[in-house]
């Protein structure tokens, strides 16, 4: 029985922290690498025969492929992810304004309807069926003009 049995106390706080410092910078290179990979794949710049040049390179030996390909196209590597992110951003915007602009437009088109209607360019049961189909959503803020819809009838 020569084997050394180490308890909690045996073992001292800092070696607690280094093991914390490895196991955060194994996570940091597990990390590093997927996002150099998933750049790999995304650049629309590279050729087919690059990408997977890359992911060779990469794959074979990830401590010195990743390390060139951060310091080759590091640089461009975040701008995709900026240009990216802004496109996201961008598509995200233009859904939240279709969205919203979708439920203001029959108010809208409501409002033009009346204010017509007070003007005297159609009566008042023409503005009764031209409102019914603008809140159906098959009227002037769906699909047709307030007119067209109204006389469509």
């Amino acid at each position: 029985m020569s084997a050394q049995t180490y308890l909690a106390y045996d073992y001292p706080l800092l070696g607690a922290f280094w093991t914390m410092l490895m196991i955060f910078l194994w996570i940091m290179w597990f990390v590093l690498l997927f996002r150099v990979i998933t750049d790999i794949f995304r650049d629309d710049g590279l050729s087919g025969w690059a990408k997977a040049g890359w992911l060779v390179f990469c794959i074979l030996l990830p401590f010195l492929g990743v390390f060139v390909y951060v310091i080759a196209r590091g640089k461009n590597m975040g701008r995709r992810e900026t240009t990216r992110a802004r496109a996201q951003q961008e598509d995200f915007d233009a859904y939240i304004r279709k969205t919203v602009g979708g439920g203001s437009s029959s108010v809208d088109e409501l409002a033009r309807l009346s204010e017509i209607r007070d003007r005297g360019a159609i009566t008042d049961e023409e503005f009764r069926r031209a409102k019914e189909l603008v809140l159906s959503g098959h009227g002037p803020a769906g699909h047709a003009g307030a007119s067209t819809g109204a006389s469509a009838r």
